[in-house]
């Protein structure tokens, strides 16, 4: 049996990212209900409003669900409190060390991911003890490693280094790179941009469309001396990159940026002054599509690819 599948209980090896502003629980709850793995994005709510989507995904599904939550989170030890209380099954840890709250959610009967973008986090990670790693290349949307270590390169990289389940992450909205990804050494894949651009994913319709229209080079990483991340081309964008031209220091984009630019952009869709976070594959997602159907779309074009290479 795929170890992804046997890990969490899923019929298919696809993880749903926790994107923040996309990720509620109506979302979870569809891919959760679909054979994945739907994760409610931790990093966009406040413990109250976590607590509520959780109790809401678990009137909406039988099926084993998780919640990402960012290490850095200001709230971290109430929000880890109620994930614990609630008995969520499945906890994604990103954006911080996993040696803290590793073992105490191992304790109370949690499955940890820890998402990465090196080898050298995917090494710190397994010491941690958690139960899989997500490798994630720098094609991918929002928040990023410095390294811009690709998918392509990062995937076999880890899966050498490492003993534990891998998942694939970053640049992945097709069956055919989901058979890539295996075929580097993952177990299974994470997917993140496809389902922003989801019936049920919660962010703004606004945003969705930006999505649907983008193409190749429509996304850029930038603001590395902060936190490295991933948008797309709009006016905020554009002034970001003045302040580069300006020769603009760390404490000057810190300012710019200021405070909720991803939910002005992602959430309310604000397309002139809000950050747009959203991978490379952008290019390749056309239209807005039930979770459900983007699931299965991801199954049938990885079996169809599959047969394909076999009569090569």
């Amino acid at each position: 049996m795929n170890k992804i599948c046997e890990l969490f209980e899923i019929k298919y090896p696809i993880v749903q990212a926790g994107m923040i502003w996309a990720s509620g629980w109506r979302l979870a709850a569809a891919v959760s209900n679909a054979g994945g793995l739907g994760l409610i994005g931790a990093g966009s709510m406040y413990p109250d409003v976590l607590r509520e989507h959780i109790q809401k995904c678990k009137k909406a599904t039988v099926k084993p669900f998780g919640v990402n939550v960012p290490l850095f989170y200001p709230q971290l030890e109430e929000i880890m409190s109620i994930i614990i209380e609630e008995k969520v099954p499945i906890v994604s840890t990103s954006a911080g060390s996993p040696k803290l709250w590793t073992a105490i959610l191992k304790e109370n009967n949690i499955k940890v991911v820890q998402v990465v973008s090196s080898v050298k986090f995917a090494l710190k990670s397994q010491e941690a003890g958690v139960d899989a790693i997500v490798a994630e290349g720098f094609e991918a949307g929002g928040h990023n490693g410095r390294e811009e270590t690709t998918t392509l390169t990062l995937i076999p990289m880890v899966k050498a280094a490492i003993s534990l389940p891998l998942i694939a992450a970053g640049g992945i909205a097709t069956g055919g790179a989901m058979l890539a990804g295996t075929a580097l050494g993952a177990d299974g894949v994470q997917v993140g941009s496809r389902f922003v651009a989801s019936d049920e994913a919660s962010s703004h319709p606004n945003f969705k469309n930006e999505v649907i229209k983008a193409v190749e080079g429509s996304t850029v990483l930038t603001l590395k001396e902060i936190t490295p991340v991933r948008m797309l081309k709009n006016p905020f964008f554009q002034k970001i990159a003045a302040l580069y031209e300006n020769g603009a220091d760390a404490e000057e984009l810190k300012s710019t940026l200021g405070r909720g630019r991803a939910k002005k952009g992602m959430f309310e869709g604000d397309l002139e002054e809000g950050e747009l976070e959203i991978g490379q594959i952008a290019g390749l997602i056309n239209e807005v599509l039930p979770a459900a159907q983007i699931v299965q779309n991801l199954i049938e074009e990885y079996n169809h690819t599959l047969k394909r290479i076999k009569e090569i």
